[in-house]
């Protein structure tokens, strides 16, 4: 990692996911969230303000340290406690069918292996728990889709590895989930191909 990784690129991600936009998308993805939730890919704890009174505790799993200590306020401010629990969405250090629910906001775009990522949040989540996600990646249009791969290398050296052009619902389904609800649309206000959005719930098989 450089320092432009764990010292700039989390304060950049900080501000730029916290806009009117992203804040109506967070409130609808995180409706539905019941009982423990693990959260991969916690980031500065955007989501924390809309987990739905429901909610008992959040356990976060955050490779960015700094990204953990900017979202302190916002921890201290929310009613839903919250443990820090691990580092890598590829290995998550919980025992099997110990979450209700599980979040995932912006973040398969970044983990190396995404489908990993996948499995082991199907390992966690109890039977009948569900997965709430909301991802960018794959456009449905091939003009934008030639762009996404124009760009592709510049937003992985710029974005911490973020990829523009998986295509989410594959992955998690080769995790061996099942999605249940998918809205597919471009984000308000965003270039195609940054904004191509993959929002939905899934459950486990």
């Amino acid at each position: 990692m450089s320092f432009y990784d764990d010292h700039v690129l989390p304060r950049i991600i900080n501000l730029m996911m916290n806009t009117k936009v992203e804040r109506k998308i967070r409130s609808r993805v995180c409706a539905g969230l019941t009982g423990e939730v693990v959260e991969v890919g916690f980031g500065s704890g955007h989501n924390l303000p809309y987990l739905p009174p429901e909610v008992k505790r959040l356990r976060a799993v955050e490779p960015s340290q700094l990204a953990v200590r900017l979202a302190h306020p916002r921890i201290a401010a929310s009613p839903v406690a919250v443990e820090v629990a691990g580092l890598d969405g590829q290995r998550l250090p919980m025992a099997d069918d110990t979450a209700d629910s599980l979040l995932c906001t912006w973040s398969l775009c970044t983990i190396p292996d995404p489908v990993a990522a996948v499995a082991e949040m199907r390992r966690v989540l109890r039977p009948g728990g569900t997965l709430h996600f909301v991802e960018h990646g794959l456009a449905p249009d091939e003009a934008v889709r030639k762009w996404q791969q124009r760009l592709n290398g510049l937003q992985q050296r710029v974005a911490g590895g973020c990829h523009l052009s998986r295509d989410i619902s594959a992955i998690i389904e080769s995790a061996g989930m099942t999605i249940t609800h998918l809205d597919n649309y471009y984000g308000e206000g965003q270039p195609k191909p940054y904004g191509a959005m993959y929002e939905g719930v899934a459950v486990g098989n």
